[in-house]
């Protein structure tokens, strides 16, 4: 694995996959052809339904707010990004955009039945904080859905271009703009720190098959992160290609990295908190 190195000061959707770059929205829904059903099943199973207002934060393209709306029948999505181009581009009924910066102390969009953020703390700092501001979003019993992603990648792991573009791109993204997955393991606990009832989490590995939506979306990640990974010394531009070849070959015998979701519930009025 590659050594712990510094946060890099720059931001998501700025200094890498800014939103203005022709192609980002058809990026971001191609990860969502690999994910969306294993977060939608989740907060299904969580009660996610009619009566609910829910908070989408970091709501990209807005395939998932829209399908809580379309297929859980939720009464409402607030879905938040810093830019919502791609939101605005596609208006529902039931669907609310707004335009704010999560980081931002004053962010305080009301309170929901659910919160829900995927692939979103993993690049911001002060990530406990920004924890503890969306479980403050909770209304009583309203449950915390965090997803972030978990680097399957180790010394175990064998050599391929693969595994060397993804060590790259995690170590690019982390100097670069401060991407770090180190941690979310750990959101059980810290969910439950923040005292949040009923945690839990599960890991889904989507599979890795040449020609298919992931493969495509890593690939076209990889293009748009190439300055980062290759700054790191890690990779050259041809590796990167290298790489990018290899997910579309027969060849390819790699695993995707997994997709950690942690959850929590606000005790409900009058609900008694016990350790353990």
């Amino acid at each position: 694995m590659y050594p712990p190195v510094p946060a890099g000061p720059g931001r998501y959707g700025k200094t890498v996959f800014p939103p203005g770059q022709a192609g980002e929205d058809e990026r971001i829904d191609l990860g969502a052809l690999a994910y969306d059903d294993v977060s939608l099943a989740r907060m299904r199973e969580l009660g996610a339904g009619p009566g609910w207002r829910c908070l989408d934060v970091g709501a990209g393209t807005g395939s998932v707010a829209r399908r809580l709306l379309d297929e859980l029948r939720v009464d409402g999505v607030l879905a938040v990004d810093r830019d919502v181009r791609f939101l605005a581009a596609h208006p529902r009924s039931g669907l609310e955009v707004l335009e704010a910066d999560v980081c931002d102390p004053g962010f305080d969009p009301g309170r929901f039945h659910l919160v829900h953020a995927r692939f979103v703390l993993m690049h911001l700092p002060a990530r406990r904080e920004l924890m503890a501001r969306l479980a403050g979003l909770l209304a009583p019993g309203g449950v915390l859905v965090l997803s972030d992603a978990a680097d399957l990648t180790t010394d175990a792991v064998p050599a391929s271009p693969y595994t060397v573009a993804l060590q790259a791109m995690w170590q690019g993204l982390r100097e670069t703009i401060g991407t770090d997955v180190s941690w979310v393991p750990r959101y059980p606990q810290l969910l439950r720190d923040l005292g949040l009832v009923s945690t839990a989490a599960e890991l889904y590995v989507p599979p890795l098959v040449p020609g298919s939506p992931l493969s495509r979306f890593w690939a076209e990640t990889w293009d748009r992160a190439r300055e980062a990974m290759t700054a790191t010394g890690l990779v050259d531009d041809a590796d990167v290609d290298a790489a990018i070849r290899y997910l579309g070959s027969p060849d390819c015998a790699a695993m995707s990295p997994g997709m950690i979701t942690a959850w929590g519930s606000r005790p409900a009025a009058g609900d008694a908190v016990t350790s353990g």
